[in-house]
C-alpha cells in the first residue's frame, strides 16, 4: 500500500529523488512561481496541465554558442503563429516572455546551450475542454547543448522513407507539443539503421523529416525547398534560404522520392545541426556519395551569421 506522505515529507522525498537527464538541466522558469531556479528535481509539470495529459500546447527550441543566442526573434514570431493555431496565448505578453527566455539562458552561465520555451493550456482538469484551464501555462529550460561531432558532417547522413505519414497540414505548420509522429519516426529510424525518416503527404510529396526540414540541389544547381503544405517551416532553412538568396537560384516547388535520387545534394535542416548533407536514400548513393559544396556553404554562413547576429547573453 501507497504511503500517504504530508507535505514537508513529500518535498523531501522530491529533492532525494533522482531521475533520467537532470545533469543537462541548467535553470528553468516557471510561470506560476514566477522566478528561475537551478534545481532539476525542483522541474515539475503539473499533472492536470492539459500539456501534459492532451498535449495541448505549443512550443520553441533554440540555441546559443560562445555566448550568443541565436534566431530568438525568429523563434518567438513562428511561436506567435503556432499559438494561433491551437487558440492559445502566454500567461505574459510576449515583450516578458522574450525577456525572460534571455534571463534564464543568462542563469545558466555556459557559453553554449539550448533554450526552450514551453506555452501549454494550463492546469485546471483532466478533460479536453480548454475552459477548464483559467491561465496558460509557461515553462522556458536551459540545458546542455551536444553538438554531433565534426566526422557527422563530413561523412553525410543517410535517410529513408518513413511509413509514418506527414501531419495534416492545419497540425503540421503548428510547432505543437503533440509530437508522436515525429517520435514513431525516429523509432523507425533507429530500428531500420538510418539516421533521419523523411515523411510523405497523401500526393506523395516530401514533406520533413522527425525534427529537419528537407531541401536539395538540382543538377542544375538550384536550390529547391520543398513546399511547406503538410510541413513546419524551419526557422533554420529559412535564415539559409535568405542568406542564399544572392548566392543560388532558389525554388519552392513540390519535390518526389524521385527528385532526390537525382539531385546533386540532399540537405537537411535544424536547429542543433545547422545544415548536413544526406549521401545515401534508401541505401541508394545521392550523386558521389559525398557532402556537397552548397551543404558546406550554408553551414559555414550559418555559423558566421551566428557569431555576427546572435544575441550576446
Amino acid at each position: 500500500m501507497a504511503t500517504v506522505c504530508d507535505t514537508e515529507e513529500y518535498i523531501s522525498k522530491i529533492l532525494n529523488s533522482r531521475r533520467a537527464g537532470e545533469r543537462n538541466v541548467l535553470a528553468f522558469y516557471e510561470h506560476r512561481i514566477g522566478c528561475i531556479c537551478k534545481n532539476p528535481r525542483l522541474m515539475l509539470l503539473p499533472m492536470d496541465d492539459h500539456l501534459a495529459h492532451r498535449g495541448d500546447g505549443v512550443f520553441e527550441n533554440m540555441k546559443w554558442v560562445n555566448g550568443k543566442l541565436y534566431q530568438l526573434d525568429a523563434h518567438i514570431e513562428r511561436m506567435k503563429q503556432s499559438v494561433k493555431g491551437l487558440h492559445l496565448s502566454p500567461p505574459c505578453t510576449w515583450d516578458k516572455l522574450t525577456e525572460l527566455a534571455v534571463d534564464v539562458a543568462k542563469a545558466a552561465k555556459t557559453q553554449d546551450g539550448l533554450l526552450r520555451i514551453i506555452i501549454g493550456r494550463g492546469p485546471g482538469g483532466f478533460g479536453i475542454d480548454p475552459k477548464e484551464c483559467p491561465v496558460s501555462s509557461l515553462y522556458i529550460i536551459a540545458y546542455k547543448f551536444k553538438p554531433k561531432p565534426e566526422e557527422w558532417f563530413e561523412k553525410g547522413a543517410t535517410a529513408f522513407r518513413s511509413s509514418i505519414p506527414a501531419k495534416p497540414a492545419h497540425m503540421a505548420r503548428v510547432k505543437s507539443a503533440n509530437y508522436i509522429p515525429n517520435v514513431l519516426m525516429k523509432r523507425e529510424a533507429d530500428e531500420r539503421g538510418f539516421d533521419i525518416p523523411f515523411s510523405f503527404d497523401s500526393d506523395d510529396f516530401i514533406a520533413e523529416g522527425a525534427t529537419e526540414n528537407v531541401a536539395l540541389v538540382t543538377q542544375e544547381g538550384t536550390l529547391l525547398v520543398p513546399e511547406f503544405s503538410n510541413a513546419l517551416a524551419g526557422t533554420t532553412i529559412m535564415r539559409a534560404v535568405e542568406l542564399m538568396k544572392d548566392k543560388i537560384k532558389i525554388q519552392f516547388s513540390p519535390v518526389r522520392e524521385d527528385d532526390l535520387y537525382r539531385a546533386k545534394e540532399v540537405l537537411i535542416f535544424g536547429t542543433t545541426s545547422d545544415c548536413i548533407s544526406v549521401v545515401r536514400f534508401e541505401g541508394q548513393p545521392i550523386n558521389d556519395v559525398r557532402p556537397g559544396p552548397v551543404a558546406k556553404q550554408i553551414r559555414k554562413l550559418l555559423k558566421e551569421d551566428l557569431e555576427a547576429n546572435g544575441l550576446p547573453l
